[in-house]
């Protein structure tokens, strides 16, 4: 709506203007706004329209909460009109705070506290508007190539200069604009050095019609940062991927086709550093690439590493329901990392209601967001209910498409020491492959150790610690999960005999000592918790510690599966998870938790007839 439009509701009825923004949360899937989202439209807004008409800029188009493309982030508003001087579409993105008072939080120069406020530390509006530009600037085509046409503004219209002198006088002020309420007539001026006295719909339909997709700017931040961490050298069917993959992205873009790549292969045979090497090298081509996967800590551990220094290169990284709204390709390449963790939909129980009765399968999603899908995949890895991301599955899917689908299986062992036996060892015991179990012996680069308790195993990791190597302990799902206690302490649940430690957190909050769960298995800090599927899944350190609980046992001549003796919620229920998908999912559990090492692998059965076959196996 314009200005004056805004203006007019807000004078006569504030109470219209806040239905009209809450259907639109509906509207856009966001599900009912909260008590303070309205209270900041009841509060805020009437005071940016009446600084709008006192700067005699009515005719600006006023786009409300608007999304940043493929995040769930909104800005609060979104100016759209015409530069008074070149003519042009040009932006501002306003930020309205309504706080009073606030001040430098410690001795960060980029947090602040807010008197008054639940909530503690907050970061600098300057820094946080700053942050809505650049990511607007990145992934909205019309402003990537103009990113001098949009700006921003932080907006404290409650406050005064003394209320706020610490926040004026931070480095992080000259991020973006801060302006006070006791400076409204600064605000005026830079709207009008920015918006002339026109009609701005056409700027709002052209920003809000814009393609969405990685800008070049953003590709070259990325490819630098990328390529300085860059240290893989590609052999074999991993290079036959990575080759095939360009090929293909050539092939797209010359015959106006679309192809879909599927890269096979178990753990340690590359598939990540594949996906890493295509999206450095991509990205330096200046191609539209995006790089996705399932899992929470994977993701967060890729944006920490890969995107180490640059903010913007992390906003690269996405999860596979980050394409829900996405243009059909919109972009030329998607590389989607631990496809075997793809889900039926990208739906959960935190999805408003209105997306959740327009979601599609998420395969079907992924399939039309990119020119050229890139699946990742070890399809022994699908270890939870309604994972469904195996070859065959995708295979379906593009057939349905009418798609030509290129398959490549990583024959290549780089984990566990290079060592193929020792996968095929672990196959066999599982049940996974062949007719059972088969005898192990050390080889040159990879042991199997069998402890006599789990203290003996935290003995043996720790010493291996303190000689230099990296080593974490796993184990099943076998014992409750409990949340921190008041105190910050952690609770013991994994126990077994008198030797008990607990669970790695859930949480992504630094607790105790104890690292978020998303970097539980790259903190130092993690070895004193015993990490879960979950957070191990996509990992590899040195020495692998694994406990294997009592819902898999030796008995007779074989593995057998005991689901009373599982603690994971999704595994509760018979009518989702049948008894033979419970047996084949917590084989698949263990063969993720068993093959995390590169160096050697230490084990313990909680099971005494388990512990016998293991020493009589693993020699």
């Amino acid at each position: 709506m314009s200005a004056a439009a805004l203006a007019a509701m807000t004078d006569k009825d504030a109470t219209e203007l806040e239905r009209v923004l809450a259907e639109h949360f509906f509207g856009s899937g966001w599900g009912a706004p909260g008590a303070g989202e309205r209270r900041s439209w009841r509060n805020s807004l009437p005071v940016l329209a009446r600084d709008l008409q006192d700067a005699g800029l009515g005719g600006v188009e006023v786009i409300l909460e608007h999304r940043l493309p493929l995040s769930s982030k909104r800005a609060d508003v979104v100016l759209a009109g015409v530069h008074p001087r070149s003519g042009a579409p040009s932006y501002v993105v306003v930020e309205l705070k309504q706080w009073a008072n606030a001040h430098r939080w410690e001795d960060s120069d980029t947090l602040v506290e807010v008197d008054g406020a639940p909530y503690r530390p907050s970061l600098h509006p300057a820094v946080q508007v700053a942050g809505y530009v650049d990511y607007l600037r990145d992934f909205t085509a019309t402003l990537s190539e103009a990113p001098d046409a949009v700006t921003g503004v932080a907006y404290l219209h409650n406050a005064t200069d003394y209320g706020i002198e610490d926040l004026r006088v931070m480095p992080a002020a000259q991020d973006a604009r801060l302006v006070t309420g006791q400076r409204r007539a600064d605000l005026h001026e830079l709207l009008r050095s920015r918006l002339a006295p026109e009609p701005g719909a056409a700027a709002a339909d052209e920003l809000l019609g814009s393609a969405i997709r990685p800008s070049k700017q953003l590709l070259r931040v990325a490819a630098k940062e990328i390529r300085e961490r860059e240290q893989f050298v590609l052999l074999d069917e991993q290079r036959v991927a990575y080759e095939l993959v360009l090929a293909a992205v050539d092939g797209a873009r010359h015959a106006d086709a679309k192809t879909v790549i599927v890269v096979a292969g178990g753990p340690g045979s590359g598939k990540s550093v594949i996906a890493l090497s295509l999206l450095g090298e991509l990205a330096r081509q200046g191609r539209s690439v995006l790089h996705a996967t399932g899992s929470k800590s994977f993701t967060q551990t890729l944006r920490q590493v890969a995107g180490k220094g640059s903010t913007r290169t992390k906003d690269l990284f996405k999860y596979f329901n980050s394409f829900m709204t996405a243009e059909k390709n919109g972009l030329e390449v998607l590389i989607l990392d631990e496809a075997h963790r793809l889900r039926e939909k990208s739906v959960n129980r935190y999805t408003p209601k209105p997306l959740r009765e327009r979601a599609r399968p998420q395969i079907e999603e992924l399939l039309d967001a990119a020119r050229v899908p890139v699946f990742l995949l070890d399809q022994y890895q699908v270890v939870r209910p309604g994972e469904m991301g195996s070859v065959p599955d995708i295979e379906q899917a593009a057939a349905a498409r009418g798609l030509e689908v290129r398959h490549v299986d990583l024959n290549a062992q780089y984990r566990a020491g290079g060592s193929e036996k020792y996968i095929d060892w672990v196959l066999r015991l599982l049940g996974l492959r062949g007719d059972g179990p088969v005898e192990w012996r050390d080889e040159p680069y990879f042991s199997v150790e069998v402890a006599d308790s789990p203290a003996e195993m935290e003995a043996r990791l720790t010493g291996l610690l303190a000689q230099g190597y990296g080593a974490r302990m796993t184990a099943g799902y076998c014992w409750p999960w409990s949340d921190p206690r008041m105190d910050g302490t952690l609770v013991p649940d994994v126990q077994v005999g008198s030797w008990s430690r607990p669970w790695n957190l859930k949480s992504d909050r630094s607790v105790g000592g104890a690292p978020p769960s998303s970097l539980w298995a790259t903190d130092p800090a993690g070895f004193g918790q015993v990490g879960c599927v979950y957070t191990a899944q996509g990992f590899e350190y040195d020495w692998n510690g694994v406990i294997i609980g009592p819902d898999l046992v030796w008995r007779g001549d074989r593995l057998v599966a005991r689901r009373e003796h599982n603690k994971d919620p999704d595994f509760r229920s018979r009518a989702s998870v049948d008894d033979a998908t419970f047996d084949r999912l917590v084989r698949h559990v263990y063969k993720v938790l068993l093959t995390r090492g590169m160096v050697g692998t230490v084990l313990y059965s909680a099971d005494e007839e388990t512990r016998e076959m293991l020493r009589a196996t693993a020699r």
